[in-house]
């Protein structure tokens, strides 16, 4: 009879439940900066049995690895999602950061995963990393940001947006995106662009994050 599951795919389904399970609680240790916590308690935070485990990772560092490019895969979703038919550089980076920076409040546990994993968030292939090296290297090539290398302009690019993660998780109070655009102005005028631009750029409509990020 169609449309009744199969034994396959409820054992699938259970299987991807459970899988996502380990990758949570993995998560939540991430979070703490808990690397060493012992697999047991992975497991005991997921209610899955030690043999299960291994059903899904071979170590405990295959399944931290996972954790890590899950919530990469999932923060590059939330951006690639967007396609509001932007074509400058400059804007396309503002907008790319400004989004980024509210996905800090908006998904606070992937926000927290890739904070205590910095480098993840720069240098991973689906991080903001190439993301922003791509929209820097053509505001340089369009004449809207300063020629300057790359590797230095991703300094100031990263360092500001970790630290912006840590701002916006230590204080609560703060407007989120007061916060955010102003970083972003500050980071574009860091890249070259006159202030009245970069807050004009800040100013402009962003489309709606939740409509768009996906994130479960």
């Amino acid at each position: 009879m169609s449309g009744v599951p199969t034994s396959t795919s409820r054992f699938d389904k259970r299987r991807a439940r459970t899988r996502a399970a380990l990758i949570e609680a993995a998560q939540g240790l991430l979070v703490e900066g808990r690397h060493g916590a012992p697999i047991q308690e992975v497991t005991e935070r997921a209610d899955v049995g030690i043999g299960t485990f291994y059903n899904h990772f071979a170590s405990k560092d295959e399944l931290f690895a996972a954790a890590i490019e899950s919530a990469l895969s999932q923060w590059a979703e939330s951006l690639d999602a967007v396609d509001d038919g932007t074509t400058d550089p400059a804007a396309l980076f503002a907008r790319s950061f400004r989004l980024t920076g509210r996905l800090h409040r908006l998904e606070p546990q992937i926000s927290r995963v890739l904070l205590s994993q910095g480098h993840a968030l720069s240098q991973s292939p689906d991080g903001m990393g190439p993301r922003a090296r791509r929209d820097i290297r053509a505001a340089q090539e369009a004449g809207r940001f300063l020629e300057m290398d790359l590797d230095r302009a991703m300094v100031v690019v990263t360092g500001a947006m970790i630290e912006l993660g840590h701002l916006l998780h230590e204080r609560p109070g703060l407007d989120e995106a007061e916060t955010v655009d102003g970083v972003t102005s500050d980071v574009l005028v860091a890249l070259g662009l006159e202030r009245a631009e970069a807050e004009r750029l800040c100013a402009e409509p962003l489309p709606s994050i939740d409509a768009t990020a996906g994130l479960g």
